[in-house]
């Protein structure tokens, strides 16, 4: 377990940069997301949060709600510019797979860097697809995400084709980029934590 010391380190290396968080859906982005944005005082964003938070397109709605990326130049038209909002000048930014189609990384990177936000480490919680749908049909039978549309087996397995043919490849970018942290995903969620904590405070070490 990391010490106040090593995250004081970490926040101090981190500034107001950013940390990219992948994963397959039910990996733990949005609960690994929340701890990091806690921990650094920092803003969780998600792309499609702000997608949905914008006044999106008939075509980019159908996207959404069929389970698939929507095209890259409306992604990067409308989820870049939020990344330079004023009220995130002075935070780190914890992003949750903003940028998901190969290519799209290189727009993210340098949008990211703009806005005085530059990309410090890409986190990938891994998990396997057989994973995925234990963890959606344990969640579905205890009724705990509510009615949602993109809730049906079917558009599950639209979700992680779009993560394998197009999302994995972003990944391996990042990996190349040398910016990509490996997790175990199928862990609880605190030593999950942990181990994205120690990865964290490796980065710093090794930067210094």
């Amino acid at each position: 377990m990391q010490t106040p010391t090593d995250i004081k380190d970490i926040a101090n290396w981190l500034n107001t940069g950013s940390v990219n968080v992948f994963g397959r859906p039910f990996s733990g982005k949005d609960t690994q997301g929340k701890k990091l944005a806690e921990m650094f005082d920092g803003t969780l964003l998600g792309g499609g949060d702000i997608l949905r938070g914008s006044n999106m397109p008939p075509h980019i709605k159908t996207a959404m709600k069929t389970g698939k990326l929507i095209p890259t130049k409306d992604y990067i038209d409308i989820v870049l510019p939020f990344l330079s909002k004023t009220e995130f000048f002075d935070k780190p930014l914890i992003l949750s797979s903003v940028g998901r189609w190969i290519g799209e990384e290189e727009g993210v990177m340098q949008a990211a860097k703009e806005s005085g936000h530059p990309i410090k480490a890409v986190i990938y919680l891994n998990i396997s697809e057989q994973t995925v749908h234990d963890r959606w049909q344990a969640l579905h039978e205890l009724n705990d995400r509510g009615e949602r549309h993109d809730d049906t087996p079917e558009i599950l397995d639209i979700r992680l084709q779009e993560f394998r043919d197009k999302t994995l490849p972003v990944i391996e970018k990042y990996r190349e980029l040398g910016l990509l942290i490996d997790i175990d995903g199928n862990q609880t969620p605190d030593k999950v934590s942990e181990d994205i904590q120690t990865a964290l405070a490796n980065l710093v070490s090794a930067s210094q």
